[in-house]
């Protein structure tokens, strides 16, 4: 493994979950364990390349778990892992400041997510 030089640590932070979908991933493994489709139904913009993709890395850096059941069809489901859990607080801030900017921008933070929803 290639040891990486970092000028600040939340570069070592936002390597690991940064980027537009991983937060948003761990932030729906908060409400408990997924299957990939579930996922997709819960972030229905995003390419099942680009999940997978993101799932792999979220995996190999020991925040989930994928759990592979050995049955015809597979099933699977991912989970955060103990070492996922410890970024609760981190994601719980981020979803606390999305509510705050989108009442301050936008005044109803309900009704811009109602009409994000719609126009999917």
């Amino acid at each position: 493994m290639v040891q990486k030089k970092y000028n600040i640590s939340v570069e070592a932070t936002l390597e690991v979950i940064g980027g537009k979908w991983k937060c948003v991933i761990l932030c729906h493994l908060t409400h408990g364990k997924k299957r990939t489709s579930e996922l997709k139904r819960l972030m229905p913009v995003i390419t099942q390349k680009m999940l997978t993709q993101q799932l792999r890395e979220l995996e190999q850096d020991g925040i989930i778990n994928r759990i592979s059941y050995n049955q015809v069809p597979p099933k699977v489901y991912y989970e955060l892992s103990e070492y996922g859990w410890s970024l609760q607080n981190i994601l719980n801030s981020l979803c606390a400041w999305g509510d705050t900017h989108l009442t301050k921008v936008y005044g109803d933070k309900s009704s811009v997510l109602e009409e994000s929803i719609l126009n999917q």
